[in-house]
């Protein structure tokens, strides 16, 4: 409400009639709501962030452990090849 009276008043103090000032702040603040939800639908919250920030710490640590594991199945079947040929 506050930028609408602020508009309404740099608009009176330019010479526009008060009803044609108080209809331009209003069409303004109507665009800047609609904008504004518009934007609020596809920015992502810190609560979205948060989420996506833990999911990922989830899925690398599990990708870690499974390289980890196969990294150890790894060496043991190297391990078990140079017994069998030696």
């Amino acid at each position: 409400m506050q930028v609408e009276l602020a508009i309404v008043d740099a608009l009176q103090a330019a010479n526009v009639p008060a009803d044609k000032a108080r209809a331009a702040a209003a069409s303004v603040v109507s665009e800047i709501d609609r904008r504004y939800e518009m934007h609020s639908k596809q920015l992502a919250t810190r609560g979205d962030v948060e989420s996506l920030r833990a999911d990922m710490f989830k899925a690398m640590n599990e990708q870690t452990w499974k390289l980890a594991g196969i990294v150890v199945a790894g060496m043991g079947l190297l391990v078990a090849a140079l017994k069998l040929t030696a």
